[in-house]
């Protein structure tokens, strides 16, 4: 099953919103923070030259996609 989004199908199932709350450039690689509510917050490590071309900034709306090849769950001792 394919997810639409603002016009395009994507396959990425875990699909979140939110909003950029930090964006730190380093030479090559941006760090780019993005508050889903709630007090979460997801961290990506994305090129610079991506970070520039998406115009992320403080406070923009944005929808973080996640798509991994391994989870690890973890519990309390």
């Amino acid at each position: 099953r394919l997810f639409h989004r603002g016009g395009m199908r994507l396959s990425t199932r875990k699909q979140r919103p939110g909003a950029v709350v930090d964006v730190h450039h380093g030479e090559s690689i941006s760090t780019v923070k993005v508050g889903l509510g709630g007090g979460d917050v997801v961290t990506s490590a994305i090129t610079r030259e991506a970070a520039e071309d998406l115009g992320l900034a403080t406070g923009m709306p944005v929808t973080v996609l996640v798509k991994a090849t391994e989870d690890s769950p973890a519990v309390d001792d």
